[in-house]
């Protein structure tokens, strides 16, 4: 069966999640708010404004509103192009309103920062951008070009020019700033959720592969009762068939055939019963599970084990879930992809904690990443000439995924430079590269004594 190449979807494909419905009611708070605001204008404070033309304004709005809302289906999401339109609608909309009612001297020109923000948090950077830049050209023509406010009395009402200028440099920044705070918190929250969808793929496909031995022992427990249907009737006909021999050998062939069929499954739900319920096992046997697919790339791996100075005791048994298999496994990759020529794991336990130390003979993590090891971010790598990771493919999530699944886990994680130093110029002395250190108090992981331990004989769900 074939597999689809499915990743998790990009920031920029997420222009196209808006719902026209929402949009639609966003459009409809402000138009709410429009029409509070020229009512009390007009019968509150009596302003002579261009009522007329800017009702005209408002229901425009309106009708766009109630055409969209008939013609499209609740659930019709826009695109790109389409949420683009629709902030600029309302953005030039909001800024002839402006234009009626006094430009910049009126205290609500504040709001054209709204579409901004909408933008940046909902478009792409350069229809983000493009918003912006027509909302500072709007708030700049709006300086010199506006119908003046007039009050009851026709006395025009006028802000220092000072204040014009303020209000002018205020909407500029605020259209920058906003704008930029919106895109990188936007950007963040996109980041740790694409991060997240492909953990949760990591985990599924992990999963997967323990699942599968439990699927054998169930068809091999379905199928039990038909092929033992099947020798018996085979076996009556051979023994009805005495004077037909031919047909007696084919009756015989049939039995001896779902014997063979009935030996095969009892062997395969065998071993998938041993999967199933192989949910423990000695630490290092799981840490080794952890590094088999990279023990033969060209690298050295050394394990070293035992208890932790000054403590004795045998070597605890794990729980063996495919979240700490995994995430120990994509640490391991790491650690060989970077290293010159050694990979140094350690496992290590006293009475109340189990740790994995990982470490490698390579440059180490660079002063300019280090402190954001363990985020979401994606590396953007340029065809396969990286000589450090020599057909590496990936989203460059992996210690991510690694720090998601083993924190999930119950475990900590730390992570450091090596603190041995070069032996000499061009030499690297051992351990000198990343260290990555997994620590779990022993209770959540330890498979006879630890908390799951307890859920598990007594048949309730296990900690996450």
């Amino acid at each position: 069966m074939s597999h689809p190449d499915i990743g998790p979807l990009k920031g920029r494909q997420r222009g196209n999640w808006i719902r026209l419905r929402t949009i639609i009611l966003l459009r409809w708070g402000a138009i709410a708010g429009q029409l509070s605001a020229l009512l009390a204008a007009g019968q509150v404070y009596g302003l002579q404004l261009e009522y007329g033309l800017c009702y005209l304004v408002v229901g425009v709005s309106i009708a766009g509103n109630l055409i969209a809302t008939v013609a499209f289906p609740e659930s019709k999401r826009l695109t790109e192009v389409e949420n683009l339109m629709m902030v600029l609608f309302d953005l030039l909309q909001l800024s002839l309103l402006l234009y009626l009612t006094g430009g910049l001297h009126n205290p609500f020109s504040i709001l054209i920062v709204g579409p901004v923000t909408v933008s940046a948090a909902a478009l792409s950077a350069r229809s983000a951008t493009f918003v912006g830049l027509i909302a500072i050209t709007a708030a700049t023509l709006l300086v010199p070009y506006h119908l003046p406010l007039l009050t009851a009395d026709g006395n025009e009402i006028l802000v220092a020019d000072v204040f014009v200028f303020g209000s002018w440099l205020a909407i500029v920044i605020a259209v920058i700033f906003l704008g930029i705070y919106s895109r990188w918190i936007a950007a963040e929250m996109h980041n740790m959720s694409d991060a997240l969808q492909a953990t949760q793929m990591a985990l599924a496909r992990e999963q997967k592969l323990t699942d599968l031995g439990g699927v054998v022992a169930a068809a091999a427990h379905e199928l039990g009762t038909p092929l033992a249907t099947i020798k018996l009737t085979a076996a009556e006909l051979a023994e009805d068939l005495d004077d037909r021999p031919d047909m007696q050998e084919d009756a015989r062939l049939i039995a001896q055939q779902a014997d063979r069929c009935r030996d095969i499954l009892r062997s395969m739900g065998r071993a998938g019963k041993e999967d199933l319920h192989l949910q423990s096992a000695p630490l290092t046997t799981v840490v080794m599970e952890a590094a088999e697919p990279h023990l033969d790339r060209g690298k050295q791996v050394h394990f070293e084990e035992g208890p932790a100075p000054g403590h004795d005791g045998p070597q605890p048994v794990i729980l063996r879930r495919p979240e700490v298999v995994h995430g120990l496994r994509n640490l391991i990759q790491n650690a060989v992809d970077f290293a010159r020529a050694n990979i140094w794991i350690e496992a290590r336990w006293t009475g109340d904690t189990v740790w994995v130390r990982i470490m490698d003979d390579g440059r180490g993590y660079s002063p300019q990443v280090i402190g954001r090891i363990g985020d979401p971010f994606v590396r953007r790598r340029r065809g396969n000439g990286d000589s450090q990771r020599p057909g590496y493919e990936g989203m460059g999530l992996g210690l991510f995924i690694a720090k998601t699944l083993l924190e999930r886990s119950g475990a900590a994680l730390t992570f450091a430079n090596g603190a041995e130093k070069y032996e000499a110029p061009g030499e690297f002395a051992g351990r000198t590269g990343a260290v990555v250190e997994v620590t779990w108090p022993r209770r959540k992981i330890d498979a006879v004594k630890g908390d799951n331990a307890i859920r598990m004989r007594e048949n309730r769900p296990l900690e996450i």
